[in-house]
């Protein structure tokens, strides 16, 4: 699989350690960091890098780096992951080259506030849905969110995404929202 994917507005490339201070851009913000535990020091980011860089299922688990392609900016970041049950990380171990993680896989995103409200990130996260669900064998991705974030409970409504209640996530019960591919495939197809 090729992991660089193409929007009409966006190119999304696998996260890189060259991409380190956008990343540190984004987590030492109060402001986005505000629904996930808060900013981060930039030397436990740095450090994080080393595995944050890594890439499973044949390249459809990972990070990517969301790039405005008319100027090259880069807004934030889109991930697939597995999904932390009962800790507040995510097992960057089981993020094998080759090799699918045994647990459930989340969408998750980060943006810059300048550019929030632009609709980057539903068309960032629409482009690895429609990777993950028409070149990958993963049939099912999941969504949690802060309660308080009604932003990201939208986002996920208008991708598709279904209220399943509560569920544990992150080592707290959390709105889970799901996505299965049978049905992205019957909203792609309805337009």
């Amino acid at each position: 699989m090729k992991a660089i994917l193409k929007t009409a507005r966006l190119t999304l490339k696998p996260l890189s350690p060259d991409d380190a201070d956008l990343v540190v851009e984004l987590f030492t913000d109060p402001v986005v960091k505000k629904h996930t535990g808060g900013p981060q020091s930039e030397a436990s980011i740095r450090e994080e890098m080393r595995v944050s860089t890594r890439r499973g299922g044949n390249g459809c688990i990972g990070i990517w780096t969301i790039v405005r392609t008319e100027d090259g900016e880069k807004l934030g970041t889109v991930a697939l992951l597995p999904m932390p049950v009962d800790t507040q990380a995510t097992d960057f171990d089981s993020v094998v080259p080759g090799e699918y993680p045994d647990a459930e896989i989340e969408i998750g995103f980060f943006l810059k506030p300048s550019v929030w409200r632009q609709g980057y990130a539903v068309e960032a996260c629409r482009r690895v849905l429609g990777f993950v669900f028409e070149e990958s064998p993963l049939t099912e991705i999941v969504a949690n969110f802060d309660p308080a974030n009604s932003a990201s409970r939208g986002l996920l409504t208008k991708l598709g995404f279904v209220d399943r209640g509560f569920g544990r996530a992150y080592g707290v019960d959390a709105p889970r929202y799901t996505v299965t591919r049978d049905h992205w495939l019957a909203e792609q197809e309805n337009g």
